[in-house]
């Protein structure tokens, strides 16, 4: 039986806090994201979702870091994202292969930076919404990620998720119960830690450049107004995301998973926000506050 301490346990220098942008789905991730890879130092991929992984890898020495290697570029299995993040598998190797002694943490700091560098930025983080499940295993093998949990009202995130093949479902019932989920894990294993960082979509939106300072000060990094300019490079960014095969055997072509980030593209849109109150069924908005209408007003929003 491998040694978990043994894998995972490494000497590393002081290294920069690292984001991780979490939080329910169509809540603002995205766009946080497109922020704070505007910042002239930070470089975020799209949605990785390999961290998760994270203490499953078995065995050590070369057979740990060719486990590593082939989970990482075949994640996740049948429908991989590897061809999002531009980086050849060539090249991913020959950087894991220069690990000495190769470690799991060390494997995936190798990746961001590798990332990175197609930007010649020094500083990477990540944006996979539903790493709120994830905060501890993250925590154990990254000890520089900082999260940063954007919080959306549940109705608002709701009316915009449904819309999506990622949705769990139509009904206001089944959307309230899943963010309400989301919700409370980041929270359960956030709240009171110090690499915890709640963000409201709201003020995001209302009030950007102060937000964006805040961030940045729990990031250890200075603020740059690129940030407020983000719109300006997105259509470049969203380029990286290829088209790619669903569970159910269909194609999401390049073109549908740019438009479900076509908002992103434009300067921030002030309406957005408490968009429910016009937008949703009386019916509808009664189904979701009788699942979610306690967590709803203990995080401040009308019920």
């Amino acid at each position: 039986m491998f040694n978990v301490r043994r894998i995972f346990k490494t000497v590393v220098p002081e290294l920069p806090p690292m984001p991780i942008i979490v939080g329910s789905p169509r809540s603002g991730t995205t766009l946080l994201r497109f922020m704070l890879d505007s910042h002239p130092q930070l470089a975020i991929p799209p949605e990785t979702g390999f961290l998760a992984l994270g203490r499953r890898f078995r065995g050590k020495g070369e057979k740990l870091r060719k486990n590593f290697f082939r989970a990482i570029i075949n994640y996740p299995q049948k429908f991989p994202s590897w061809p999002d993040f531009e980086i050849s598998s060539e090249a991913f190797w020959t950087a894991l292969a220069e690990i000495s002694p190769f470690t799991i943490p060390e494997g995936y700091r190798t990746f961001y930076r590798l990332y990175a560098s197609r930007f010649s930025k020094t500083r990477w983080g990540d944006k996979t919404p539903l790493y709120c499940m994830s905060l501890v295993t993250i925590r154990r093998i990254l000890p520089e990620a900082r999260f940063i949990h954007i919080i959306r009202d549940g109705r608002d995130a709701a009316l915009s998720l449904r819309k999506m093949w990622f949705s769990p479902g139509w009904d206001m019932a089944t959307q309230a119960a899943y963010w309400r989920k989301c919700i409370l894990a980041a929270r359960r294993k956030g709240l009171g830690h110090p690499d915890y960082m709640e963000v409201r979509y709201e003020k995001l939106i209302l009030n950007t450049r102060e937000t964006l300072k805040q961030i940045c000060k729990f990031l250890d990094l200075d603020y740059d107004d690129s940030m407020m300019r983000y719109y300006m490079r997105t259509p470049q960014r969203l380029k990286e995301h290829k088209g790619r095969l669903l569970p159910d055997g269909t194609l999401l072509t390049e073109e549908q998973r740019y438009r479900q980030q076509q908002g992103t593209t434009e300067p921030l849109d002030q309406t957005r926000v408490f968009a429910w109150k016009s937008a949703i069924q009386p019916q509808e908005r009664e189904q979701f506050e009788h699942v979610a209408g306690d967590l709803l007003k203990k995080l401040g929003y009308e019920v």
